[in-house]
């Protein structure tokens, strides 16, 4: 009987040791999943982070110039990056719209199709130093407009640049381009236009953020100025195995020709980890 109570007393032992161990095991996967999340919003947060993604931007606006258009713009954006050295990364990023619009060039008028890629390929250096980023390259417009209203017919070629702090769960900076038209239709207007976009971000480690950015054009062909301001709650999660971001806010116009009255965006970007 005492043998009996003793053997009894060691499994009641065992048991209890191994449910510990699975409990502590759950803790720690859980632990890893919220520490992986939070590391990669923090890399989506970077422009020229080492990392593989594939944003699919869907901006909507309404109230747009004299006729109260409406326009739809779906922007694939994949970013590619490679590793040149140890010490130098190319971050390749491309811009492809496609968009549909209505009682934009007329009234009762529609137009649906591709407009221009915008392709940056962007040198960045491998290590950061005390969370400084910066990178430099060129950047293409190539006309792939499917539409006159929707693409300039022109090919451009110029600089762009990124400069970026990031300090724990905060990323800020600026991004901006250059582009001039060197060839094309010659019925059509040059392109010779800045962009500008600084940007702020903050990440809680469950992976969820809160960012805004501002989106500035200045056309300096036809003397304006456009300018947006896009608030934005995100937050990484998996749909089925595939992880992802998905993100939503207002798109707020605050100057420009004929800019629209409200607007908004929403955002899903598939990650791929490596």
């Amino acid at each position: 009987m005492k043998i009996f109570k003793l053997n009894m007393i060691v499994l009641l032992v065992l048991l209890f040791a191994h449910e510990a161990k699975a409990q502590q095991g759950k803790a720690d996967t859980a632990a890893k999943a919220q520490e992986s999340a939070a590391e990669l919003a923090k890399k989506l947060s970077n422009p020229v982070a080492s990392l593989i993604s594939v944003p699919f931007q869907n901006n909507t606006d309404y109230g747009i110039g004299p006729y109260n258009g409406s326009k739809n713009t779906t922007n694939f954006q994949p970013v590619i990056p490679l590793a040149l050295s140890k010490s130098t990364n190319l971050i390749v990023r491309a811009i492809l719209p496609f968009i549909s619009q209505r009682d934009i060039s007329g009234p009762n008028t529609s137009e649906v199709g591709l407009s221009d890629i915008t392709a940056t390929a962007f040198f960045a250096p491998s290590n950061t130093k005390n969370g400084l980023i910066y990178a430099a390259g060129p950047v293409f417009l190539i006309p792939t407009g499917t539409d006159k209203y929707l693409g300039t017919q022109k090919f451009g070629i110029g600089p762009s640049g990124l400069i970026l702090q990031q300090t724990g769960p905060l990323t800020y900076g600026l991004l901006f381009n250059q582009i001039w038209s060197v060839a094309g239709s010659a019925d059509r207007v040059n392109v010779n236009q800045l962009f500008m976009q600084p940007f702020f971000a903050f990440n809680w480690k469950s992976g969820a953020g809160l960012g805004i950015n501002s989106e500035m054009t200045e056309n300096w062909q036809a003397s304006t100025f456009t300018a947006y301001i896009n608030p934005a709650l995100t937050g990484v999660t998996k749909l089925g195995s595939q992880t992802v971001q998905l993100g939503l806010g207002p798109r707020i116009p605050v100057c420009g020709p004929n800019h629209p009255d409200f607007g908004f965006r929403g955002v899903l970007t598939l990650v791929f980890p490596k």
